[in-house]
């Protein structure tokens, strides 16, 4: 059988170097005008990237769904009942056919922006990030609840990483390439510089930084002037007349808030609950996941199309057809269905459209409820479809300013701006209470990435292990010799501490303060008053853990010993560690805010 053979686009550091003037590599290392060229350089490249994907995504629905051109899936008004059960199914069996050739060939576990800024200084592998981008689209191309925001983000970052390692750039200017890679994604998406900006601030960097803005400003704005001249980003039409603002207003976008901050987080249960129900199947292998996915999501298509695609045309469509309350619950949970089934069993995406779209009916659904039951002084459906958009997209994203900003410039409405502000507020302080995580970052703690809370640089942290640490000038004993012999060998005031080995091997620590009280017994092997003999360091044991075995073990001195032959290779005090994590913690605080 022949193997497939995927074209080599990731190169080493080194090659790509080569290939580049030094003169051109410093000028980008060292002035902040070379850094803002690149960022603009990854901006228009990330405008040609989302152009292309969301054209192919259109014409593989318009082919496979026989949808009229420039109608969205979501929003058809006729599809054959054939092919909105079958093309989901087909398009399952293929995501999980890519998942089985394509992903054995990369070989490594494949991050994605977040994860690559936090634990990997913004490397990203190009080759995984095209094959993330190829599921995306087969996902939502074949129907599946899922957006395409992910797949330009993946993509668009990892062109960013790639283009850093060619300039052979710090880690700081790496990372902040990938921001300016993923910001332009947003703001070629939807057409808001302002919204992929602060995306790319809140969810890739995890901070707001005075020498990383020109850059990513100007990825976003050039990313957005990019995908323009290919694409058209047409403002929603907002029902009503904005609600002027009054204490009775604010309350109520605070209850809208509210309400998607539960819709959230029961969405991200949600997706949970799929994938570990589909594993409970024992006849159910991970490659029929998708397809039975496949199966149902068709199934509920057949009752509402809402749940195919992203979401773009229905959106639009319930915010100005005036839809009952039932209509908008039966919308809400049949989307939330199709989302959390989709990503459950086994489709590539995300949530970021599908939140926007879920909060706009829960806003809508919110005016409904409220005006049977109270009819006068409700506030009006556009203004809370627009908070609903904001909350529920915070509750999911973890990013408020990002998707207050998106709501203003989809709508170029900037009256709502207290409304979205407050609803994303409320709902920010909820799912972090409650939940803790937003879906990103909920993701990587089921994989048992429990150090990745954000996207702040936590992999150089992972990089200073025990081996780093440790120093090899300590003091060994053997653990037989006699107490008063080892006494007298310590140096006054300057040896605290002696390692013990027997045949070789660690058999603990004995400190200079219990031989000086072990009166009445010189004549017993230092052994007999050792500590520490279960409490140990590897060579490969990042700083957090070697600061919890500190604390566990009660001791400010550990030996590092060869975990096949338990020999000691040297010993870590508690105080050494603490001022390398001052050092370090110090010098990262100064690439954020100089740069």
């Amino acid at each position: 059988m022949r193997r497939l053979r995927l074209p080599r686009l990731d190169f080493e550091a080194s090659r790509l170097d080569a290939r580049v003037p030094q003169a051109l590599r410093r000028f980008v290392r060292r002035r902040e005008l070379g850094l803002l060229m690149a960022g603009v350089l990854v901006g228009v490249v990330s405008g040609l990237v989302v152009a292309g994907l969301n054209e192919a995504a259109h014409a593989l629905q318009t082919l496979l769904f026989d949808v009229p051109a420039g109608v969205d899936l979501s929003a058809a008004q006729s599809l054959s009942p054939w092919r909105t059960v079958l093309v989901p199914m087909l398009g399952g069996a293929l995501v999980a056919a890519l998942t089985l050739v394509v992903a054995r060939r990369l070989g490594a576990k494949l991050a994605d922006a977040i994860e690559a800024n936090a634990l990997y200084g913004g490397r990203l592998s190009l080759r995984g990030s095209l094959f993330i981008a190829g599921q995306t689209l087969v996902s939502n191309g074949c129907g599946g609840s899922v957006g395409l925001e992910a797949g330009f983000t993946q993509v668009c970052a990892a062109l960013g990483s790639l283009l850093g390692r060619t300039l052979a750039a710090r880690r700081s200017d790496m990372r902040l390439l990938v921001a300016c890679g993923a910001a332009g994604a947003i703001s070629a998406a939807f057409g808001a510089p302002l919204a992929g900006a602060f995306y790319a601030f809140e969810v890739v960097l995890g901070a707001y930084a005075a020498a990383g803005f020109v850059p990513v400003i100007a990825s976003a704005v050039a990313a957005t002037l990019v995908a323009r001249r290919f694409t058209t980003h047409a403002y929603l039409l907002v029902p009503g007349f904005p609600t002027p603002l009054s204490t009775e207003m604010i309350l109520q976008v605070g209850l809208v808030g509210a309400l998607c901050a539960l819709g959230a987080i029961l969405l991200m249960l949600g997706v949970s609950a799929v994938e570990r129900s589909l594993a409970r199947i024992p006849a159910l292998r991970p490659a029929f996941r998708p397809v039975l996915g496949g199966l149902l999501l068709g199934l509920l298509a057949l009752v509402n199309p809402v749940v195919l695609g992203a979401g773009h045309g229905a959106l639009q469509i319930y915010l100005v057809s005036n839809p009952t309350v039932f209509a908008l619950a039966a919308a809400v949970a049949l989307k939330m269905a199709g989302s959390a089934l989709s990503l459950g069993s086994g489709f590539r995406g995300g949530l970021f459209f599908s939140s926007l779209l879920l909060g706009a009916l829960l806003g809508q659904f919110y005016t409904g409820a409220a005006a049977a039951l109270v009819p006068q002084g409700v506030i009006q459906p556009g203004t809370a479809a627009m908070a609903g958009m904001a909350a529920f997209g915070t509750g999911v994203l973890g990013a408020p300013v990002t998707m207050i900003c998106l709501a203003l410039e989809t709508t170029g409405d900037f009256s709502i701006t207290v409304g979205a502000v407050v609803a994303a507020a409320i709902a920010s302080l909820i799912v972090r209470e409650l939940f803790g995580y937003s879906f990103a970052t909920w993701r990587f703690h089921l994989r048992g990435e429990d150090a990745i809370r954000g996207p702040h640089d936590v992999g150089w942290i992972r990089q200073i292990s025990a081996a780093m640490l440790m120093r090899r000038d300590f003091k060994a004993v053997g653990a037989d010799r006699p107490i008063q012999e080892v006494r007298e060998g310590f140096t006054t005031g300057r040896e605290k501490q002696a390692v013990l080995v027997r045949e070789g091997r660690y058999a603990g620590v004995v400190l200079a303060a219990d031989l000086n009280v072990a009166a009445g017994r010189e004549g017993d092997p230092v052994g007999s008053v050792a500590r520490l003999g279960d409490a140990v360091l590897l060579p490969g044991t990042p700083i957090r853990q070697v600061m919890r075995a500190f604390a566990e073990a009660e001791t400010d001195v550990l030996a590092v010993i060869d975990p096949e032959t338990r020999r000691v290779l040297g010993t870590v005090t508690e105080a050494h560690v603490l001022r390398k994590y001052g050092e370090e913690l110090e010098r990262r605080n100064e690439e954020l805010v100089f740069g």
